[in-house]
C-alpha cells in the first residue's frame, strides 16, 4: 500500500501504535503484540550504536516480514553527522531503501538534504533530536521535505493539542508515551561525551545520567571532605521513565497520527509488556472509550523492567517530581521464564526456550497478544532428552513442560512476584 493511502485510511482509525526494534527477535514480538509499526537503526547512523541493528541482509528480511502483516518500518539516521558521515551516506541510504523501508528517522539537516537528493521518494520523519517545539518550527521542516515530526518530549499534551491545531494535515505528529526520559532537552546530551569521551549525539552514550554521584567540599588545606547525603541526593541526574497509559484519551484527543515506546535495547520481554498493554488499551477504548482503564492494565507496566514512573511533561513540567534520586535501578514485577516455541494440545505440554530459571510446581503466568489473565503451574518438565528436571537453570534450554493452559508459539511465560 502506498503511504499516502495508509494516511488516509489511518484518519479514521486509532493512533498508530508504534515500537522499538533492537533486533528481529524483538521485531517479531513487537508485531505480533500489536505494534502497527516499529523503528529500527542500520548499521550506521543510528542513536543506539549498541543494540543489535540491522545489517542490508537483516533489514531486508525485517521489511518482507513486517510488510507480509500489513505493518511499517521506518530506520533511525538521526545521527548528528560530520562531512565523513555524509559522504557514505548516498549509499546507505540505497541499501535503506532497497530493503523497503516505509520512511526515515532523521534529524541533522545535512542528512535531510541528501536524503531529499538521494531517495527522494522516502518519507521522512523528523526525529525528536531536532527539538521541535512549535507549528512555526514544524512548518519549516514540512517545508523542507518532512511528512511526520516526533516532537520534543517537553511539550505538555495541551501545547501539542494547540500544535495540531496549527498545522495541515499532510503533517503528522508522533509522539512518546512510554520508556525512558533523558535529563538532557530532549537527549541532546554532551554529559557521556565530557564523562566518558562517548558522544551521545552519534550513539555511543554511555548514560551517565544513571550513575551515583558524591558531593564533596575542598578544605583550606586542599584535601577533600565528603559531605553526607540521605537518598535524596544520591542519583541527582536520573529521570524516572514516562508512563502515560492511564492518560490515552488525553493523548488520543491530541490529535497525535503515532504513538511511541522508546527502547530498542531493551528485552523481547520489555517489548511484549508494554506494546500488549497499550494496543488492548487502545482496542479497548476505540470499544467504550467512556469507559476507565481496567486496573490490570495499569499494573501491566509494572511487569516490565522500569525505573519509577512518571507522566514527563504531559501535563506541565514535573519537576523534582521527574526525577529518581534514590535510585538509578530498574525495578520489576516480573521476570520472563521462558519463550513458547509449540504447544501439543493432546499432551498438553508446551516446548519452550528457557530464559530464566524456573521449577517443577512453579506458577506461570502467560503472555499471550491480548491475554493477560492466565496462569498454570509447571508440573513436569523434561530436557530435549526426555530427561527429568526439577529445575531449569540453564539459559536457552529447550524444554517440554506440563501446561494445561493452552499456549501458541511466541507467547511467555513469566514469573510474578507474589505468585
Amino acid at each position: 500500500m502506498e503511504y499516502s493511502a495508509i494516511k488516509k485510511e489511518r484518519k479514521t482509525v486509532l493512533p498508530e501504535l508504534l515500537a522499538p526494534a533492537g533486533n528481529m527477535e524483538r521485531l517479531v514480538t513487537a508485531l505480533r503484540f500489536g505494534a502497527d509499526a516499529v523503528y529500527l537503526g542500520a548499521e550506521a547512523m543510528s542513536l543506539r550504536n549498541y543494540a543489535d541493528n540491522f545489517t542490508a541482509d537483516g533489514l531486508s528480511e525485517a521489511c518482507a516480514y513486517a510488510h507480509a502483516r500489513g505493518k511499517r518500518v521506518y530506520v533511525a539516521c538521526n545521527a548528528f553527522a560530520r562531512d565523513t558521515d555524509l559522504r557514505a551516506l548516498p549509499a546507505l541510504l540505497r541499501q535503506i531503501r532497497a530493503a523497503g523501508t516505509d520512511a526515515l528517522i532523521v534529524n541533522d539537516a545535512g542528512v535531510i538534504r541528501v536524503a531529499r537528493d538521494t531517495v527522494p521518494e522516502l518519507p521522512l520523519h523528523l526525529s525528536t533530536q531536532a527539538n521541535t517545539l512549535n507549528a512555526e518550527a514544524a512548518m519549516f521542516w514540512h517545508e523542507a521535505g518532512i511528512c511526520r515530526i516526533v516532537l520534543a518530549r517537553e511539550l505538555s499534551l495541551a501545547e501539542i493539542k494547540e500544535m495540531r491545531a496549527a498545522l495541515p494535515d499532510a503533517l503528522e505528529l508522533e509522539i512518546f508515551v512510554h520508556g525512558a526520559m533523558c535529563v538532557s532537552y530532549s537527549g541532546r546530551c554532551l554529559l557521556s561525551n565530557y564523562i566518558a569521551g562517548r558522544d551521545s549525539n552519534r550513539g555511543e552514550c554511555a548514560q551517565p545520567c544513571r550513575w551515583t554521584y558524591e558531593l564533596r567540599e575542598r578544605g583550606h588545606n586542599g584535601a577533600y571532605f565528603g559531605i553526607d547525603q540521605d537518598a535524596l541526593g544520591t542519583y541527582i541526574l536520573n529521570a524516572r521513565d514516562m508512563n502515560l497509559i492511564e492518560h490515552l484519551p488525553a493523548v488520543i484527543e491530541t490529535g497525535a497520527y503515532s504513538l511511541k515506546i522508546e527502547g530498542r535495547m531493551k528485552s523481547i520481554a520489555y517489548v511484549a509488556t508494554v506494546v500488549n498493554a497499550y494496543r488492548m488499551a487502545l482496542d479497548r477504548y476505540a470499544a467504550a472509550p467512556d469507559e476507565p482503564l481496567p486496573a490490570e492494565l495499569s499494573k501491566e507496566l509494572d511487569y516490565a523492567s522500569h525505573r519509577p514512573y512518571t507522566t514527563g511533561f504531559a501535563f506541565g513540567d514535573p519537576g523534582a517530581a521527574g526525577q529518581a534520586p534514590q535510585s538509578a535501578d530498574y525495578v520489576s514485577e516480573a521476570q520472563i521464564s521462558a519463550v513458547v516455541l509449540s504447544y501439543d494440545a493432546q499432551a498438553q505440554t508446551a516446548y519452550v526456550e528457557q530464559r530464566n530459571r524456573f521449577a517443577d510446581g512453579d506458577v506461570l503466568s502467560i503472555l499471550s497478544p491480548g491475554d493477560i489473565s492466565r496462569t498454570f503451574t509447571v508440573r513436569s518438565i523434561r530436557n530435549e532428552a526426555g530427561e527429568t528436571q526439577q529445575t531449569a537453570p540453564h539459559p536457552k534450554q529447550r524444554l517440554h513442560i506440563g501446561c494445561i493452559e493452552p499456549v501458541q508459539a511466541g507467547d511467555i511465560l513469566r514469573k510474578i512476584r507474589g505468585h
